[in-house]
Protein backbone atom coordinates (compact mmCIF):
# COMPACT_ATOMS: atom_id res chain seq x y z
CA UNK A 1 0.00 0.00 0.00
CA UNK A 2 1.17 3.59 -0.59
CA UNK A 3 2.69 5.37 2.39
CA UNK A 4 0.05 7.59 3.98
CA UNK A 5 1.77 10.97 3.87
CA UNK A 6 -1.30 12.70 5.34
CA UNK A 7 -1.40 10.67 8.53
CA UNK A 8 -1.66 13.21 11.35
CA UNK A 9 0.25 11.00 13.79
CA UNK A 10 4.03 11.48 13.89
CA UNK A 11 5.96 8.58 12.40
CA UNK A 12 7.13 5.92 14.87
CA UNK A 13 10.01 4.99 12.61
CA UNK A 14 11.42 2.27 14.91
CA UNK A 15 8.13 0.60 15.79
CA UNK A 16 8.04 -3.19 15.54
CA UNK A 17 4.77 -2.84 13.62
CA UNK A 18 6.17 -0.52 10.94
CA UNK A 19 4.85 -1.67 7.57
CA UNK A 20 7.06 -2.73 4.68
CA UNK A 21 6.20 0.26 2.49
CA UNK A 22 7.20 2.77 5.16
CA UNK A 23 10.43 0.88 5.84
CA UNK A 24 11.19 0.93 2.12
CA UNK A 25 10.46 4.67 2.01
CA UNK A 26 12.90 5.37 4.87
CA UNK A 27 15.53 3.04 3.41
CA UNK A 28 15.40 4.99 0.15
CA UNK A 29 14.98 8.51 1.54
CA UNK A 30 17.89 10.90 1.94
CA UNK A 31 18.81 11.94 5.50
CA UNK A 32 18.39 15.52 6.75
CA UNK A 33 14.83 15.78 5.41
CA UNK A 34 12.68 14.26 8.15
CA UNK A 35 15.29 14.80 10.88
CA UNK A 36 18.01 17.43 10.84
CA UNK A 37 21.48 15.95 10.48
CA UNK A 38 24.49 17.32 12.36
CA UNK A 39 26.37 19.55 9.92
CA UNK A 40 28.31 22.02 12.06
CA UNK A 41 30.95 21.84 9.33
CA UNK A 42 29.42 21.99 5.85
CA UNK A 43 30.64 21.98 2.27
CA UNK A 44 28.15 22.81 -0.49
CA UNK A 45 29.31 21.93 -4.00
CA UNK A 46 27.52 23.24 -7.11
CA UNK A 47 28.10 21.09 -10.18
CA UNK A 48 27.31 21.24 -13.88
CA UNK A 49 27.29 18.09 -16.03
CA UNK A 50 27.97 18.07 -19.76
CA UNK A 51 27.81 14.34 -20.53
CA UNK A 52 24.71 12.27 -19.76
CA UNK A 53 26.46 8.95 -19.15
CA UNK A 54 29.27 10.43 -17.06
CA UNK A 55 26.90 12.59 -15.02
CA UNK A 56 24.69 9.62 -14.25
CA UNK A 57 27.65 7.41 -13.36
CA UNK A 58 29.05 10.04 -11.00
CA UNK A 59 25.78 10.52 -9.09
CA UNK A 60 25.28 6.77 -8.94
CA UNK A 61 28.76 6.38 -7.44
CA UNK A 62 28.15 9.08 -4.81
CA UNK A 63 24.77 7.60 -3.85
CA UNK A 64 26.05 4.03 -3.71
CA UNK A 65 29.31 4.61 -1.85
CA UNK A 66 28.90 7.82 0.18
CA UNK A 67 25.24 8.27 1.08
CA UNK A 68 23.21 6.70 3.86
CA UNK A 69 19.45 6.45 4.19
CA UNK A 70 17.13 8.36 6.48
CA UNK A 71 16.54 5.20 8.50
CA UNK A 72 20.28 4.59 8.89
CA UNK A 73 20.66 8.16 10.12
CA UNK A 74 17.87 7.71 12.67
CA UNK A 75 19.49 4.51 13.93
CA UNK A 76 22.80 6.35 14.32
CA UNK A 77 21.10 9.09 16.34
CA UNK A 78 19.52 6.48 18.62
CA UNK A 79 22.83 4.67 19.10
CA UNK A 80 24.67 7.89 19.89
CA UNK A 81 22.01 8.89 22.45
CA UNK A 82 22.50 5.48 24.10
CA UNK A 83 26.22 6.21 24.48
CA UNK A 84 27.40 3.69 21.93
CA UNK A 85 29.16 5.51 19.07
CA UNK A 86 28.91 8.62 16.92
CA UNK A 87 27.34 8.58 13.51
CA UNK A 88 28.78 8.91 10.03
CA UNK A 89 28.97 12.11 7.92
CA UNK A 90 26.04 13.42 5.91
CA UNK A 91 26.05 13.49 2.13
CA UNK A 92 23.01 14.80 0.28
CA UNK A 93 22.19 15.47 -3.36
CA UNK A 94 19.76 17.84 -5.04
CA UNK A 95 19.10 18.07 -8.78
CA UNK A 96 17.75 21.15 -10.55
CA UNK A 97 15.30 21.23 -13.42
CA UNK A 98 18.22 21.88 -15.79
CA UNK A 99 20.09 19.02 -14.14
CA UNK A 100 17.36 16.53 -14.90
CA UNK A 101 17.40 17.66 -18.52
CA UNK A 102 21.18 17.25 -18.67
CA UNK A 103 20.87 13.75 -17.18
CA UNK A 104 18.75 12.71 -20.14
CA UNK A 105 15.17 13.42 -19.01
CA UNK A 106 12.96 15.06 -21.61
CA UNK A 107 10.86 18.20 -21.24
CA UNK A 108 7.82 15.94 -20.93
CA UNK A 109 9.57 13.97 -18.19
CA UNK A 110 10.29 17.09 -16.15
CA UNK A 111 6.60 18.00 -16.29
CA UNK A 112 5.99 15.01 -14.02
CA UNK A 113 7.17 17.25 -11.19
CA UNK A 114 3.97 18.81 -9.92
CA UNK A 115 5.53 22.00 -8.61
CA UNK A 116 5.54 24.79 -11.25
CA UNK A 117 8.16 26.72 -9.27
CA UNK A 118 10.62 23.84 -9.59
CA UNK A 119 9.84 23.54 -13.29
CA UNK A 120 10.65 27.24 -13.72
CA UNK A 121 13.85 27.38 -11.66
CA UNK A 122 14.83 30.22 -9.32
CA UNK A 123 16.10 32.60 -12.01
CA UNK A 124 12.61 32.81 -13.55
CA UNK A 125 10.95 33.51 -10.17
CA UNK A 126 12.75 36.74 -9.28
CA UNK A 127 9.65 38.94 -9.62
CA UNK A 128 7.45 36.60 -7.57
CA UNK A 129 9.55 37.01 -4.40
CA UNK A 130 11.16 40.43 -5.08
CA UNK A 131 14.65 38.97 -5.40
CA UNK A 132 17.50 41.05 -6.85
CA UNK A 133 17.96 40.79 -10.61
CA UNK A 134 19.93 37.71 -11.66
CA UNK A 135 22.69 39.99 -12.97
CA UNK A 136 23.28 41.09 -9.36
CA UNK A 137 23.74 37.54 -8.06
CA UNK A 138 27.18 36.12 -7.42
CA UNK A 139 28.71 34.62 -10.55
CA UNK A 140 28.35 30.95 -9.58
CA UNK A 141 24.59 31.34 -9.17
CA UNK A 142 24.15 33.16 -12.48
CA UNK A 143 25.32 30.01 -14.24
CA UNK A 144 23.23 26.91 -14.93
CA UNK A 145 23.61 24.67 -11.88
CA UNK A 146 22.70 21.02 -12.40
CA UNK A 147 23.26 19.54 -8.96
CA UNK A 148 24.16 20.44 -5.42
CA UNK A 149 26.16 18.07 -3.20
CA UNK A 150 25.99 18.67 0.54
CA UNK A 151 28.69 17.26 2.84
CA UNK A 152 28.31 17.77 6.57
CA UNK A 153 29.61 16.54 9.92
CA UNK A 154 30.31 17.73 13.44
CA UNK A 155 34.05 17.86 12.67
CA UNK A 156 35.98 19.44 9.81
CA UNK A 157 38.23 16.47 8.95
CA UNK A 158 35.52 14.05 7.74
CA UNK A 159 34.01 16.80 5.60
CA UNK A 160 37.35 17.65 4.02
CA UNK A 161 38.15 14.00 3.37
CA UNK A 162 34.77 13.31 1.73
CA UNK A 163 34.98 16.53 -0.27
CA UNK A 164 38.33 15.49 -1.74
CA UNK A 165 37.08 11.98 -2.53
CA UNK A 166 33.94 13.24 -4.25
CA UNK A 167 35.71 15.94 -6.25
CA UNK A 168 38.34 13.39 -7.20
CA UNK A 169 35.62 11.35 -8.94
CA UNK A 170 34.03 14.31 -10.71
CA UNK A 171 34.34 13.51 -14.43
CA UNK A 172 36.40 15.77 -16.68
CA UNK A 173 33.26 16.63 -18.62
CA UNK A 174 31.69 18.14 -15.48
CA UNK A 175 32.48 21.47 -13.83
CA UNK A 176 32.57 22.60 -10.22
CA UNK A 177 30.81 25.97 -10.56
CA UNK A 178 31.22 27.08 -6.99
CA UNK A 179 31.40 26.07 -3.34
CA UNK A 180 30.06 27.42 -0.07
CA UNK A 181 31.45 26.60 3.36
CA UNK A 182 29.18 26.68 6.38
CA UNK A 183 30.17 26.60 10.02
CA UNK A 184 27.80 26.54 12.97
CA UNK A 185 27.85 29.25 15.62
CA UNK A 186 26.67 28.82 19.21
CA UNK A 187 26.13 31.12 22.15
CA UNK A 188 27.56 30.39 25.62
CA UNK A 189 24.45 28.31 26.46
CA UNK A 190 25.20 26.03 23.51
CA UNK A 191 22.23 27.13 21.38
CA UNK A 192 22.69 27.60 17.65
CA UNK A 193 22.64 31.26 16.61
CA UNK A 194 22.76 33.31 13.41
CA UNK A 195 24.98 36.33 12.69
CA UNK A 196 22.68 38.93 14.25
CA UNK A 197 23.27 37.01 17.49
CA UNK A 198 19.83 35.44 17.96
CA UNK A 199 19.01 31.80 18.67
CA UNK A 200 17.94 30.25 15.37
CA UNK A 201 16.23 27.07 14.18
CA UNK A 202 14.23 26.36 17.33
CA UNK A 203 10.76 26.30 15.77
CA UNK A 204 10.60 23.45 13.26
CA UNK A 205 7.94 21.07 11.98
CA UNK A 206 8.62 17.65 13.50
CA UNK A 207 7.70 14.42 11.74
CA UNK A 208 9.05 11.67 14.00
CA UNK A 209 7.40 10.42 17.17
CA UNK A 210 10.56 10.33 19.28
CA UNK A 211 11.22 14.01 18.55
CA UNK A 212 7.60 15.07 19.09
CA UNK A 213 7.40 13.18 22.40
CA UNK A 214 10.24 15.29 23.83
CA UNK A 215 8.40 18.56 23.21
CA UNK A 216 5.90 20.24 25.56
CA UNK A 217 2.61 20.65 23.67
CA UNK A 218 0.21 22.55 25.91
CA UNK A 219 -0.19 25.45 23.46
CA UNK A 220 1.62 24.53 20.21
CA UNK A 221 1.90 21.07 18.69
CA UNK A 222 5.03 20.76 16.53
CA UNK A 223 3.90 17.45 14.95
CA UNK A 224 3.33 17.63 11.20
CA UNK A 225 2.33 15.00 8.62
CA UNK A 226 4.88 13.71 6.14
CA UNK A 227 2.94 15.49 3.40
CA UNK A 228 4.48 18.78 4.62
CA UNK A 229 7.86 17.71 3.32
CA UNK A 230 7.67 14.58 1.13
CA UNK A 231 6.37 13.88 -2.37
CA UNK A 232 6.63 10.73 -4.52
CA UNK A 233 9.80 10.67 -6.61
CA UNK A 234 8.42 10.62 -10.19
CA UNK A 235 11.51 8.96 -11.72
CA UNK A 236 12.13 6.36 -9.01
CA UNK A 237 11.58 2.65 -9.69
CA UNK A 238 8.53 2.65 -7.40
CA UNK A 239 7.12 6.12 -6.55
CA UNK A 240 4.71 4.48 -4.10
CA UNK A 241 7.68 3.59 -1.90
CA UNK A 242 10.32 6.08 -3.06
CA UNK A 243 10.03 9.73 -2.04
CA UNK A 244 11.93 12.98 -2.22
CA UNK A 245 11.57 16.63 -1.32
CA UNK A 246 11.95 20.03 -2.97
CA UNK A 247 15.00 21.89 -1.67
CA UNK A 248 15.37 25.66 -1.77
CA UNK A 249 18.90 27.02 -1.43
CA UNK A 250 19.57 30.74 -0.99
CA UNK A 251 22.74 32.56 0.04
CA UNK A 252 21.68 35.42 2.32
CA UNK A 253 24.32 38.00 3.25
CA UNK A 254 23.78 39.81 6.55
CA UNK A 255 24.89 43.39 7.24
CA UNK A 256 25.36 42.91 10.97
CA UNK A 257 26.68 46.42 11.57
CA UNK A 258 23.59 48.02 10.01
CA UNK A 259 21.24 45.73 11.95
CA UNK A 260 22.92 46.59 15.25
CA UNK A 261 22.67 50.29 14.40
CA UNK A 262 18.95 49.80 13.76
CA UNK A 263 18.54 48.07 17.14
CA UNK A 264 20.34 50.92 18.89
CA UNK A 265 18.43 53.68 17.09
CA UNK A 266 15.06 52.02 17.66
CA UNK A 267 15.79 51.69 21.39
CA UNK A 268 16.70 55.39 21.46
CA UNK A 269 13.58 56.41 19.52
CA UNK A 270 11.33 54.48 21.93
CA UNK A 271 13.13 55.80 24.98
CA UNK A 272 14.09 52.34 26.18
CA UNK A 273 16.68 52.07 28.94
CA UNK A 274 18.54 49.38 30.85
CA UNK A 275 17.59 45.79 30.11
CA UNK A 276 14.48 47.06 28.27
CA UNK A 277 16.74 48.18 25.41
CA UNK A 278 17.02 44.54 24.38
CA UNK A 279 13.34 44.67 23.49
CA UNK A 280 14.12 46.80 20.42
CA UNK A 281 15.88 43.95 18.62
CA UNK A 282 13.37 41.45 19.97
CA UNK A 283 10.55 43.39 18.30
CA UNK A 284 12.29 42.97 14.96
CA UNK A 285 13.08 39.26 15.41
CA UNK A 286 10.16 38.20 17.65
CA UNK A 287 12.51 36.59 20.19
CA UNK A 288 15.25 37.91 22.43
CA UNK A 289 18.83 36.90 21.69
CA UNK A 290 18.55 33.88 23.99
CA UNK A 291 15.43 32.69 22.18
CA UNK A 292 12.85 33.85 24.74
CA UNK A 293 9.63 34.55 22.77
CA UNK A 294 8.68 38.23 23.04
CA UNK A 295 4.99 37.36 23.16
CA UNK A 296 5.59 35.50 26.45
CA UNK A 297 7.91 37.81 28.37
CA UNK A 298 9.07 41.45 28.33
CA UNK A 299 12.70 40.46 28.97
CA UNK A 300 15.02 37.53 28.22
CA UNK A 301 15.86 34.64 30.51
CA UNK A 302 14.00 31.86 32.22
CA UNK A 303 15.54 28.62 31.08
CA UNK A 304 15.61 26.63 27.83
CA UNK A 305 14.39 28.19 24.60
CA UNK A 306 10.59 28.00 24.68
CA UNK A 307 8.66 26.75 21.67
CA UNK A 308 5.30 25.89 23.27
CA UNK A 309 3.45 29.14 22.60
CA UNK A 310 1.14 30.90 20.15
CA UNK A 311 0.44 34.52 19.30
CA UNK A 312 -3.25 34.15 20.19
CA UNK A 313 -4.33 37.07 22.35
CA UNK A 314 -1.32 39.21 21.39
CA UNK A 315 -2.67 42.22 19.50
CA UNK A 316 0.84 43.33 18.54
CA UNK A 317 1.48 45.19 21.78
CA UNK A 318 3.90 42.45 22.86
CA UNK A 319 5.33 41.00 19.65
CA UNK A 320 4.66 43.22 16.61
CA UNK A 321 2.90 41.50 13.72
CA UNK A 322 6.02 42.20 11.62
CA UNK A 323 8.34 40.32 13.99
CA UNK A 324 10.32 37.81 11.95
CA UNK A 325 9.26 34.68 13.84
CA UNK A 326 5.63 35.83 13.81
CA UNK A 327 5.69 36.51 10.08
CA UNK A 328 7.28 33.19 9.15
CA UNK A 329 5.34 31.00 11.63
CA UNK A 330 2.11 32.71 12.76
CA UNK A 331 1.19 29.53 14.67
CA UNK A 332 -2.55 30.25 14.73
CA UNK A 333 -2.94 29.48 11.00
CA UNK A 334 -0.97 28.30 8.00
CA UNK A 335 0.52 25.14 9.54
CA UNK A 336 0.76 23.48 6.16
CA UNK A 337 3.12 26.26 5.02
CA UNK A 338 5.87 25.62 7.57
CA UNK A 339 9.11 24.38 5.98
CA UNK A 340 11.77 22.03 7.34
CA UNK A 341 14.66 24.49 7.58
CA UNK A 342 18.19 23.09 7.45
CA UNK A 343 20.33 26.21 7.01
CA UNK A 344 23.85 26.97 8.21
CA UNK A 345 25.78 30.17 8.85
CA UNK A 346 28.81 31.13 6.76
CA UNK A 347 31.66 33.61 7.06
CA UNK A 348 34.49 34.31 9.50
CA UNK A 349 34.22 36.83 12.35
CA UNK A 350 36.66 38.32 14.82
CA UNK A 351 33.96 39.50 17.27
CA UNK A 352 31.57 37.52 19.47
CA UNK A 353 28.07 37.63 17.89
CA UNK A 354 26.23 37.42 21.23
CA UNK A 355 28.02 40.16 23.20
CA UNK A 356 27.22 43.87 23.57
CA UNK A 357 30.00 45.31 21.42
CA UNK A 358 29.06 48.53 19.57
CA UNK A 359 27.85 48.33 15.95
CA UNK A 360 31.12 49.63 14.53
CA UNK A 361 32.81 46.41 15.69
CA UNK A 362 30.45 44.28 13.61
CA UNK A 363 30.90 43.02 10.02
CA UNK A 364 28.96 44.79 7.28
CA UNK A 365 29.17 41.89 4.81
CA UNK A 366 30.84 38.59 3.88
CA UNK A 367 28.82 36.75 6.55
CA UNK A 368 25.32 35.35 6.51
CA UNK A 369 23.11 32.32 6.17
CA UNK A 370 23.11 29.48 3.68
CA UNK A 371 19.34 29.14 3.78
CA UNK A 372 18.14 25.62 3.00
CA UNK A 373 14.64 24.26 3.46
CA UNK A 374 12.80 21.14 2.35
CA UNK A 375 9.25 21.53 1.01
CA UNK A 376 6.53 19.40 -0.49
CA UNK A 377 5.58 22.49 -2.51
CA UNK A 378 7.90 25.39 -3.29
CA UNK A 379 4.89 27.34 -4.50
CA UNK A 380 2.73 26.86 -1.42
CA UNK A 381 5.47 26.87 1.21
CA UNK A 382 8.67 28.80 0.47
CA UNK A 383 7.36 31.26 -2.11
CA UNK A 384 4.07 31.75 -0.25
CA UNK A 385 5.95 32.52 2.98
CA UNK A 386 8.28 34.97 1.26
CA UNK A 387 5.67 36.71 -0.89
CA UNK A 388 2.47 36.63 1.16
CA UNK A 389 3.96 36.91 4.64
CA UNK A 390 7.53 38.27 4.72
CA UNK A 391 7.12 40.76 1.85
CA UNK A 392 3.51 41.67 2.67
CA UNK A 393 3.28 45.06 4.46
CA UNK A 394 -0.33 44.30 5.44
CA UNK A 395 0.26 40.90 7.00
CA UNK A 396 -2.64 39.97 9.35
CA UNK A 397 -3.54 43.64 9.95
CA UNK A 398 -3.00 46.81 7.93
CA UNK A 399 0.38 48.55 7.94
CA UNK A 400 2.36 45.91 9.81
CA UNK A 401 5.32 46.38 7.48
CA UNK A 402 7.75 43.98 5.89
CA UNK A 403 9.55 41.26 7.81
CA UNK A 404 12.48 43.29 9.26
CA UNK A 405 14.87 40.37 8.72
CA UNK A 406 14.07 38.68 5.38
CA UNK A 407 11.45 40.98 3.85
CA UNK A 408 12.23 42.24 0.33
CA UNK A 409 10.73 45.05 -1.71
CA UNK A 410 9.89 48.74 -1.38
CA UNK A 411 9.20 49.69 2.24
CA UNK A 412 7.05 52.73 1.54
CA UNK A 413 4.58 52.58 4.44
CA UNK A 414 5.19 53.79 7.98
CA UNK A 415 4.86 51.52 11.01
CA UNK A 416 4.52 51.79 14.77
CA UNK A 417 6.04 49.94 17.71
CA UNK A 418 4.69 49.40 21.24
CA UNK A 419 6.45 51.82 23.62
CA UNK A 420 5.97 49.46 26.57
CA UNK A 421 5.46 45.68 26.51
CA UNK A 422 1.77 44.74 26.49
CA UNK A 423 0.58 48.36 26.71
CA UNK A 424 -1.64 50.06 24.10
CA UNK A 425 0.54 53.18 23.68
CA UNK A 426 2.33 53.06 20.33
CA UNK A 427 5.15 55.09 18.87
CA UNK A 428 4.54 57.75 16.26
CA UNK A 429 4.46 56.28 12.73
CA UNK A 430 7.99 55.93 11.41
CA UNK A 431 9.80 54.58 8.40
CA UNK A 432 10.36 50.86 8.33
CA UNK A 433 13.84 49.64 9.18
CA UNK A 434 16.21 49.29 6.24
CA UNK A 435 16.84 45.93 4.60
CA UNK A 436 19.95 44.33 6.07
CA UNK A 437 19.78 40.87 4.45
CA UNK A 438 20.65 40.56 0.75
CA UNK A 439 19.98 37.52 -1.38
CA UNK A 440 23.19 36.74 -3.32
CA UNK A 441 21.89 33.83 -5.41
CA UNK A 442 20.47 30.36 -5.20
CA UNK A 443 18.51 27.62 -6.94
CA UNK A 444 15.60 25.22 -6.53
CA UNK A 445 16.45 21.52 -6.39
CA UNK A 446 14.71 18.20 -5.90
CA UNK A 447 16.32 15.81 -3.41
CA UNK A 448 15.50 12.50 -5.11
CA UNK A 449 15.19 9.08 -3.52
CA UNK A 450 18.27 6.92 -3.13
CA UNK A 451 16.46 4.39 -5.29
CA UNK A 452 16.53 6.84 -8.20
CA UNK A 453 20.15 7.83 -7.68
CA UNK A 454 21.39 4.27 -7.30
CA UNK A 455 19.60 3.18 -10.45
CA UNK A 456 20.95 5.89 -12.72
Amino acid sequence: MPVDLNNARPLAWDSATLDADTKAMLDNLQPNILRAHVREQLSVLFVRFNDVAEGRAFLRWVATTKMKSARKHMQEVRDFAAGRHRGTPYVGIGISKAGYRDLGHSVEDVRKFGDPVFRDGMKRRVAEVNDPAVEEWERAYQREIHAVILIGDAEAEPVERLREEILGELPESARLLGEERGQGMRNPAGDGIEHFGYVDGRSQPLFLKDEVDREPKEHWDPAFPLSNVLVPDPFAPNPVRHHGSYLVFRKLEQNVRAFKEIERDLADDLGLSGVDRERAGAMLVGRFKDGTPLTLKPKPGGGPVANDFTFDGDDGSKCPFAGHVRKTNPRSFGREVLMARRGQTYGERTDEPWDDSPPENRPSGEVGLLFMAFNSSLLDQFEFTQQSWANNPNFEVEATGHDPVIGQGERDIKVTFPKAWGKPEMSVPQAQVAQTVTMKGGEYFFAPSLAYLRNL
